[in-house]
């Protein structure tokens, strides 16, 4: 059967386009990668970042760059790296809530959060509530009991209007009927200095930071939010044994642009798990109070999809906005 010119050029340029993403993905990478942080230096994202950044340009010979681009709660990161170009060479590593919670928290945003193609969760860890010593409470049973007691005089604070640690207080005030106001601050940094020098009574925050001061006795811990007890802290009962299903974690996770074909995203996929578990790698991650998850593209989008019901929900039951 002979086929016209014009039929077989067409057969021809769709035969290109079905394996272009391939061919793409083969003689990937061969310049430059930019990881786009969201988020300040020295930020969880910023370090694990610089972490996968320097194996990834060991393993490919290939400089591999981070930049922080950071503001409005990580949707100027998000936005950026939304617009960038499909081919893998643009990346984000960022927290969670930028993917997952901030469609639910802003009224309108220059991106869709659920348009980005999923890499990897990287890494995760627990949120855990935390008392100045000065707070009568060693437990949170007390701790609710005192806040009824007070009639709304006690506090609580957060990195901020709209953060992970201002969504879980605003749902515990709720879930428990007490008055608890919150002091928003502009940073994990300057609220965790202020509970510490008792200017505020109580916070909800990655364990991370905590874990020196639980140790030191400057901070008192109460309960984490994970599925199990944590290594770093494992005398610190969970907040479900005393809260049923009061469960919460939280994790560093990698996604490239819209529409990045799934080959390449395959392929950073399986080297992220690589580098994950090399021995030092993962001692730097344990180091962070963190564990390796290494999720697939498939898993870290199922994971994405049900987080962003559950938040909708607790947004909407809870009532807070990001201002």
């Amino acid at each position: 059967m002979k086929l016209s010119s014009s039929f077989a050029a067409a057969l021809a340029a769709c035969i290109a386009i079905v394996l272009a993403p391939a061919a793409m993905a083969q003689d990937y990478p061969s310049r430059l990668i930019r990881i786009v942080v969201p988020f300040p230096a020295g930020d969880g994202s910023d370090r694990i970042a610089r972490i996968l950044a320097e194996r990834m340009q060991a393993k490919w010979n290939q400089p591999v760059v981070v930049e922080n681009r950071t503001g409005a709660g990580g949707n100027i990161g998000a936005e950026f790296v939304s617009k960038a170009p499909a081919d893998g060479y643009t990346l984000m590593v960022t927290p969670q809530f930028t993917l997952v919670i901030n469609k639910s928290l802003y009224p309108k945003l220059n991106y869709d959060p659920n348009a980005f193609a999923p890499v990897s969760v990287l890494v995760g860890g627990d949120i855990v509530l935390v008392t100045n010593p000065r707070v009568a409470a060693n437990n949170v049973q007390e701790l609710i009991a005192l806040a009824k007691a007070k009639g709304g005089t006690m506090n609580y604070a957060s990195p901020g209007a709209g953060s992970m640690g201002h969504l879980i207080g605003e749902y515990f005030k709720t879930r428990e009927g007490v008055s608890i106001a919150h002091i928003p601050y502009k940073g994990g940094t300057p609220a965790l200095m202020d509970l510490l020098a008792g200017q505020v009574d109580m916070m909800f925050v990655a364990l991370g930071p905590t874990v020196t001061h639980v140790k030191a006795g400057k901070l008192r811990a109460l309960g984490v939010t994970g599925e199990k007890r944590s290594r770093s802290l494992p005398d610190v009962p969970l907040m479900s044994t005393m809260l049923p299903d009061f469960v919460f974690t939280y994790w560093f996770g990698m996604v490239a642009p819209p529409a990045t074909p799934p080959a390449i995203t395959a392929k950073l996929s399986a080297t992220m798990a690589e580098i994950l578990k090399q021995p030092d790698v993962q001692q730097k991650v344990n180091d962070l109070s963190l564990e390796v998850v290494a999720s697939t593209p498939e898993q870290m989008e199922a994971a994405m999809a049900k987080e962003r019901e559950r938040w909708e929900r607790i947004i909407k039951a809870t009532g807070v906005t990001a201002e």
